[in-house]
């Protein structure tokens, strides 16, 4: 696309934003790790055209206030853990997997980056964790309309596609000029209640939220960095995210 041919020309030259990508905690090998999957990493660097640094999810070790001064914006990503209900109010029972050092390093790293008004680009986890971190709350019964039912291979899960409609004044309209967009759909969870302050860019058919933006924040709870090579809309997400960087 356009924006992203003079995102990658007015790169060339020069030094690149640098973005964090935050990390999970998994276990590897028996062992825990750091963790984060490779698809965000390149996928948002090369149509981002950016630089990246990976966070830990370790706010025993390190604070976000280290690090925001030094980081010209945030991805947070997706992953196969959950935001615990306790952070958005809910005391009924849900199912992991759980990752609660994310959760804590996540909040104080949006935060921190919103304080100094620098870009964040959340998907699907990471825009739940943007929506609770705005006061909003989280629904957990989207599987048999959001995700796939098979769960064989990761081709199969992310194969499960729907439209959205996009927003007519919203940002992501403005961006692809139409209406709508067809997308991946991998999430048992979702927005129930919209934090205060971020404004809707694009619903599902049954309307649940499946964007939003604000000041310096965007948004999205499909993924876009699944297969992206091959997906001019996604490419396009990133490089809105590039410009973001470049113009905040």
């Amino acid at each position: 696309m356009a924006e992203l041919a003079r995102l990658r020309a007015g790169g060339a030259g020069g030094m690149r934003p640098v973005v964090g990508i935050i990390a999970c905690n998994r276990t590897t090998g028996g062992e825990p790790s750091v963790t984060v999957m490779r698809r965000y990493v390149e996928a948002s660097m090369r149509y981002g055209d950016f630089a990246a640094l990976v966070v830990p999810s370790l706010p025993g070790a390190m604070q976000a206030g280290e690090i925001v001064g030094r980081l010209d914006g945030l991805l947070l990503t997706g992953s196969p853990s959950n935001v615990a209900p306790s952070r958005y109010g809910d005391a009924g029972e849900s199912a992991g997997p759980f990752d609660p050092e994310r959760d804590t390093m996540t909040a104080d790293l949006i935060a921190a980056f919103r304080a100094a008004a620098k870009p964040i680009f959340g998907i699907c986890r990471g825009f739940q964790e943007l929506n609770v971190a705005f006061g909003g709350t989280l629904r957990r019964d989207l599987g048999k309309r959001h995700h796939s039912l098979e769960e064989r291979d990761l081709s199969t899960m992310f194969a499960h596609r729907h439209e959205v409609a996009l927003a007519p004044d919203g940002r992501l309209a403005a961006a692809y000029g139409r209406a709508g967009l067809t997308v991946n759909s991998v999430h048992y969870q979702g927005v129930d209640r919209l934090g205060e302050g971020l404004i809707v860019e694009a619903t599902a058919p049954d309307a649940i939220v499946e964007a939003f933006s604000a000041p310096a924040v965007l948004a999205v709870q499909w993924h876009p960095e699944w297969a992206t090579d091959e997906d001019p809309d996604a490419q396009a997400l990133f490089a809105a995210f590039g410009a973001m960087l470049r113009t905040r």
